[in-house]
């Protein structure tokens, strides 16, 4: 997997930006959220759950954009890369934060403020969340793991380990939230985003070549 060696147009940096900017964003618009709403406490709420509420409407539309900026860069990947595995696997992620978006978690744990201590129920809203999170989470850690076999191969050890170390963040804070693990949401929380992250520093790296 190594960079394809031609004269990329314009809209090619235009779509690594979108990759570019979606983790610091989502980031950035998530943990704001997690600081200000009433009643929000990241050591127990998962980031999602944020959708819920009055003011749900704002981490909704986040999933969303993140997913359509996602979408977007994974084509600019696939016009730098000459890889099939990371531009589907971006896409993959992509297309689950938006269904992460449309379909949102049930309240729970208290959270919004008024709503029961406990799990509370599970509907098909929340049934559907899961199941994009869970492709979201499986894209990204295979993303890193991938780009990690990359650099890898083109000698570059840090940014290798770099990869590997985000892709195994967030597959150790996925395990130790499902397990029910203390403070598992802000374990996830931070696996999540430094895979993002990650992402979008490639998607940086890559706007230099082109």
């Amino acid at each position: 997997m190594t960079a394809v060696a031609v004269t990329a147009p314009s809209t090619t940096r235009t779509l690594l930006v979108c990759a570019a900017v979606v983790g610091p964003l989502w980031s950035a618009v998530s943990l704001t959220q997690a600081a200000t709403r009433e009643g929000f406490d990241l050591t127990r709420h998962p980031l999602s759950l944020l959708s819920t509420g009055s003011l749900g409407w704002l981490q909704i539309g986040n999933f969303v954009v993140a997913g359509l900026l996602i979408l977007a860069g994974a084509a600019g990947f696939r016009r730098v890369l000459d890889s099939a595995w990371v531009p589907r696997l971006v896409a993959a992620s992509g297309a689950g934060m938006i269904a992460a978006g449309v379909f949102t978690m049930d309240p729970g744990d208290g959270f919004p403020v008024g709503t029961p201590a406990g799990p509370g129920t599970l509907g098909l809203s929340g049934i559907g969340h899961m199941a994009a999170g869970s492709i979201t989470f499986f894209a990204l850690i295979a993303t890193c793991y991938v780009l990690g076999r990359h650099f890898s191969r083109a000698g570059d050890r840090r940014a290798a380990v770099a990869s590997r170390v985000a892709g195994t963040a967030l597959l150790a804070g996925d395990l130790w939230a499902m397990s029910g693990g203390k403070a598992g949401s802000l374990t996830l929380a931070v696996g999540a985003i430094s895979a993002m992250l990650w992402v979008s520093w490639v998607a940086a790296r890559h706007l230099r070549t082109v």
